[in-house]
């Protein structure tokens, strides 16, 4: 396991498992908490926060936060 690591307890909805699922099985990866790091790392070294944080993309609700 490269680098430091803490644990941490987020609340997602059952569609955002089920694809962090997928993506671990499809991806062969260890585990559904590698496939969310593994798209950290992509939000933060290739994203756009503005682009990111300012759009309004909830399926559920329609608003940012």
């Amino acid at each position: 396991m490269a680098g430091d690591k803490i644990e941490a307890t987020f609340l997602i909805n059952p569609d955002m498992q089920r694809m962090l699922e997928r993506a671990a099985t499809k991806y062969e990866l260890p585990d559904v908490s590698k496939a969310l790091r593994v798209i950290l790392d992509y939000v933060i070294y290739e994203g756009d926060a503005d682009r990111i944080f300012t759009k309004i993309r909830c399926k559920r609700c329609s608003s940012r936060f």
